[in-house]
């Protein structure tokens, strides 16, 4: 089952047993903090503990669920990339297309089978009152709302990145303990612009699977087929492209390895009915958000 984000941001703060009964696949970007209690998570049939303070990633496609042990409330912020990139300076475009690869980069290489590691203790601190500020913009929404919010995230954000670079450097040597299905899915958003590393036989050599279970494997612990998700996740980036930078669509197509132009456009207009060109429109871009 998926679940969609009909507005470009929402906070939601909640209990437990206001959470779906079973996972489910959300199509858009989500960082969940744990104000207390403790329990499991799901994330993509991996099933992993958690307890207060504890922060999570999780990315568009990822399906994911929360069972408590002990009474637990979330704080769950939820967003699009449209978003991030509602600013009304023209000249801003150059830094929303910056900032949205630097967010691809925080949560697709982040490892989701465990929590960020906050081992700063003025880290740990900033965290908490940001979300609270949060907590506290969002329920009252007094003038330059949305503005504040972007700021909160962004600056959320680069408190995260921070702490997720520093875990990746410590278990840059230790990748071999990493759940292999990570791995791929690394491998994949790593590589989304080289089709040659995305095919089957190259992915059997690279993660010693057999050729004819790479695709089953990959559907085992994700929900989703593998070229499925690689077209959905190469489709969702240029969607982003179109939407926040001003490259053009020959640029994008060779960005996510199109042969050429009219290559994307026809993969396009078959996820979405319509052009590139079309979809860009700002009269499309606010339907979309």
């Amino acid at each position: 089952m998926e679940k969609l984000l009909y507005r470009p941001f929402d906070l939601q703060v909640s209990a437990e047993e206001q959470w779906e009964k079973r996972p489910l696949v959300y199509h858009f970007f989500e960082i969940v903090h744990i104000l207390e209690g403790s329990g499991s998570r799901e994330v993509n049939r991996n099933k992993l503990t958690f307890s207060q303070g504890d922060t999570f990633l999780f990315t568009p496609l990822d399906c994911r669920g929360f069972h408590s042990e002990m009474p637990t409330r979330f704080c769950s912020i939820r967003f699009s990339e449209i978003f991030i990139s509602q600013y009304k300076q023209a000249q801003d475009q150059e830094r929303a297309l910056r900032w949205l690869k630097q967010l691809e980069h925080i949560f697709f290489q982040h490892n989701r089978f465990q929590c960020i590691q906050i081992t700063d203790p003025g880290d740990h601190r900033i965290i908490g009152q940001l979300i609270q500020s949060m907590i506290e913009e969002h329920d009252q929404q007094k003038e330059h709302y949305q503005e504040n919010m972007q700021h909160f995230i962004s600056l959320l954000l680069n408190i995260l990145a921070r702490n997720v670079a520093d875990s990746s450097r410590e278990s840059a040597g230790n990748t071999a303990e990493e759940p292999l299905i990570n791995r791929m899915l690394v491998h994949i958003h790593t590589h989304i612009g080289e089709p040659d590393q995305l095919k089957m036989d190259f992915l059997a050599a690279s993660f010693h699977l057999s050729a004819n279970y790479v695709s089953e494997y990959f559907k085992k612990f994700t929900g989703v087929g593998l070229q499925q998700y690689i077209s959905q996740y190469r489709i969702k980036l240029v969607e982003q492209r179109l939407l926040n930078s001003v490259l053009t669509i020959g640029q994008i197509a060779d960005e996510f390895g199109f042969t050429d132009e009219s290559h994307l456009n026809r993969v396009f207009r078959k996820h979405h009915g319509v052009s590139p060109t079309v979809f860009r429109k700002p009269a499309v871009k606010g339907a979309v958000a």
